[in-house]
């Protein structure tokens, strides 16, 4: 492997969405309840609704890709 290729492998971009993602979930759930229990729960429940949406949009843009 090429020293280029590593270093794009160890550098990506979509290592930034984990915190990005915990922060806004947080956040967000935290702007709806005042206990950490109830927080952590939405925050869970958002963040799932959020990566399965990410997810679904990624499987439809691969498919209209794909059949260009």
């Amino acid at each position: 492997m090429s020293p280029i290729l590593i270093g794009a492998l160890i550098h990506n971009q979509l290592w930034y969405l984990l915190p990005l993602l915990i922060s806004i979930c947080l956040v967000y759930g935290a702007t709806r309840h005042e206990l950490i229990g109830p927080i952590l729960i939405h925050a869970f429940r958002f963040g799932t609704w959020i990566v399965g949406f990410m997810a679904v949009l990624f499987v439809l843009l691969c498919l209209m890709s794909w059949n260009l």
